[in-house]
């Protein structure tokens, strides 16, 4: 099979649609199998927030320990939330549906499935710890869960690193997948520039994870009380993830424009 008939034979984009408020053309018009099978997947992820604890509470006291845990479960629910509106967003913009974007898929659904566990435990005892509600050592949390030190602790920063790096690269990747595919999408200016911008962004959440580990790695066991947090105050530099991406955006459009030479 000669390279043209390969790529004659590979599954086509949708036509690009109308433009979005955000530079893209709309090229996924229709929801694939795919992407129906990761909003599922997301679905019960969520589920698995939930679900996880031993009973329904019985008892006011136990309501209100329950209830506890609403904080750590919205902030957990607002972190798969931004995965999946970020696959979702891909889809409607690129609308790829090859051999690559389904693994990249897959690969995701995978991951967030895995994150979901150590996510939840990590904002329960982050509340509980801002909450006052115990102390590092030897803390009980609401849901059940304990946390026999800060051993403990690191274990939990260090699996939520991975995984949250893992999350960011696959976004990533998946923009860089359809980078590889401009022509055969019919990028413009405009989308190859934000597609640059994407993949910078989507980069510097294993940024963010890498620095976590390495923080976590760093603090002492006993740690200091104001270090104990340290590798979760970390996640805050994703506030810089906008500016990220607006750089790598100009530099992109000085490299691919006519002006400059691209």
């Amino acid at each position: 099979m000669t390279a043209d008939e390969g790529e004659s034979a590979a599954p086509r984009a949708e036509p690009a649609g109308p433009r979005r408020r955000d530079g893209f053309r709309e090229r996924g018009g229709q929801v694939t199998r795919t992407e129906a099978f990761v909003d599922a997947a997301f679905a019960f992820a969520v589920t698995l927030l939930v679900i996880s604890f031993d009973r329904v509470p019985a008892n006011v006291p136990e309501l209100i320990t329950a209830l506890k845990g609403i904080p750590a479960f919205a902030a957990s629910f607002v972190l798969v939330a931004l995965f999946w509106h970020a696959h979702h967003v891909w889809s409607r913009r690129i609308g790829l549906d090859d051999i690559g974007s389904v693994l990249l898929s897959l690969l995701l659904v995978f991951l967030v499935l895995v994150w979901v566990y150590p996510l939840r435990m990590l904002f329960l005892s982050a509340f509980a710890w801002f909450s006052e509600i115990a102390l590092p050592d030897g803390m009980e949390i609401p849901w059940g869960l304990e946390i026999r030190g800060y051993a403990d602790i690191r274990t939990m920063f260090l699996i939520y690193g991975v995984a949250w790096s893992s999350l960011g690269f696959v976004i990533a990747a998946l923009y860089r997948h359809a980078w590889r595919r401009r022509e055969r999408l019919g990028l413009d200016l405009e989308e190859q520039v934000r597609v640059r911008g994407e993949i910078a962004t989507w980069l510097w959440v294993p940024v963010t994870g890498v620095v976590s580990i390495a923080t976590t790695l760093a603090v002492p066991d006993p740690p200091p009380a104001w270090a104990a947090g340290a590798p979760g105050l970390v996640y805050f530099l994703m506030f810089f993830s906008g500016a990220v991406g607006a750089l790598a955006e100009r530099r992109a459009r000085r490299r691919l424009s006519p002006a400059g030479g691209g």
